[in-house]
């Protein structure tokens, strides 16, 4: 059986500057969704916000339509993992945990990120699980600036990364099948970036690259399953669940994290390009 061929497209950083303004448009999105979560909102109401700020720029939803995908947003409740659709019916209760993924396409080119939101007074636990999705997103991506910026990064050094913090932040379930993708002028690009694995492996870590990096955990068991709706993905032991994500783009002088107001500074310091700088 022959091997896939990846097709990895590397950018310019006028193309990343461009990439650069989808992002803001879903980190605008996802800054009104996280302030508009709250216990009797239903996550269709999340969605036609997200769409609204979008249209607004002159920007297009990235998932609308996506093979079918009927939202501009993937609404993912408690033991919901990733792509659960919006709906009237599922309304946000106290203590529930949501993460919400959006994706924009600006001038052709597309920025992904995803949140996880408590709603209302949640366990500490979950804020717990979801703080470790969330540093294990930012470890990943300051392994890939290291390693671009050495020389001898590989695409699995991201995945060691992710792991290992949250191997370190507790008893999480890594979900597999699932992860980080190439992007750029398609929403999904090679490499697939796997959240766990051995490091030094893989396409090297080079300017150009641009990718998205995205941990989904749980409290339990990683197993999933996939719902009727051909969409929804959901932990077998019905775990709750945490995913975040940002779109992430390496350059010669640093890592540019695209879907962050900051560009990833107050996370990475001076591993963040200097294009962040000048995009203030």
């Amino acid at each position: 059986m022959r091997r896939h061929q990846l097709d990895i497209q590397l950018k310019t950083p006028a193309q990343v500057a461009k990439m650069r303004e989808a992002g803001l448009v879903v980190h605008a999105a996802l800054a009104r969704m996280r302030e508009a979560v709250a216990p009797g909102v239903s996550t269709a109401d999340l969605d036609a916000i997200a769409e609204q700020v979008i249209r607004d720029a002159g920007a297009v939803p990235s998932f609308k339509g996506y093979h079918g995908y009927p939202a501009t947003i993937c609404s993912s409740v408690n033991e919901q993992i990733v792509h659960a659709i919006p709906s009237p019916a599922q309304v946000l209760r106290e203590g529930d945990l949501i993460s919400i993924d959006c994706g924009a396409i600006l001038d052709g080119w597309h920025g992904d990120s995803a949140i996880t939101v408590p709603v209302g007074d949640v366990r500490p636990g979950l804020l717990k699980m979801a703080a470790a999705a969330e540093d294990a997103m930012w470890a990943g991506i300051a392994a890939a600036a290291r390693g671009a910026a050495s020389g001898r990064g590989r695409l699995t050094d991201i995945s060691y990364a992710v792991e290992s913090a949250v191997r370190k932040a507790g008893r999480y379930g890594i979900v597999d099948g699932y992860g980080g993708h190439g992007i750029g002028t398609e929403m999904h690009q090679d490499p697939h970036v796997l959240n766990h694995g051995r490091p030094g492996r893989g396409p090297r870590l080079v300017p150009g690259l641009c990718l998205a990096i995205e941990p989904m955990i749980t409290e339990g068991s990683p197993r999933t399953a996939e719902l009727a709706d051909g969409w929804t993905v959901v932990t077998r032991d019905g775990s709750i669940a945490a995913h975040v994500e940002h779109t992430m783009a390496l350059l010669e002088d640093g890592v540019w994290v695209l879907t962050a107001i900051d560009g990833g500074r107050a996370r990475l310091g001076d591993l963040v390009t200097s294009a962040e700088a000048a995009s203030l």
